[in-house]
């Protein structure tokens, strides 16, 4: 029984390590070509970071869970509970802040859209209206030959 702990606690401490160097891994990759997309003017780039900022958090919070795993005293649980309660709600305000941007995202491409059907209405009406002239014009033009020809 005691080797059976034993492997449990090992497993648990190599994934709980794992979760921790993959969710570091994860938010300074993400710090890095958030960056990038910065330099280069991305418009998308707060949500590229707080996507891949939430993504990281979420990996570093599986580890603090298998954590409890090998929690042997009251202070640990609190120290324990307290970290996760701290990235959970971290994570709640990547959460919120992904939201807000998404519908900045969806607002602004709603304006983009809306002013491109305008440009197409207008170009529409312009044509239509050169037709109307085309067509006043020739059919003026058809009457006086017609008037001519009477004759």
């Amino acid at each position: 029984m005691e080797q059976m702990h034993h492997l449990l606690e090992m497993i648990a401490e190599v994934s709980m390590m794992f979760f921790e160097f993959t969710g570091v891994f994860v938010i300074l990759v993400t710090g890095v070509i958030g960056f990038v997309n910065y330099i280069r003017k991305d418009v998308h780039t707060r949500l590229k970071i707080a996507t891949g900022f939430a993504t990281g958090l979420e990996f570093k919070l599986g580890g603090e869970i298998l954590r409890t795993v090998m929690v042997r005293s009251i202070n640990e649980i609190i120290i324990v509970g307290s970290i996760i309660l701290l990235r959970a709600a971290l994570s709640l305000l990547i959460f919120w802040e992904i939201k807000h941007e998404e519908t900045n995202i969806i607002e602004q491409k709603e304006k983009e859209f809306l002013k491109d059907e305008q440009r197409r209405d207008d170009s529409l009406r312009e044509d239509l209206l050169r037709w109307e002239e085309f067509l006043k014009n020739a059919i003026a033009g058809d009457n006086e030959v017609n008037e001519e020809h009477d004759y």
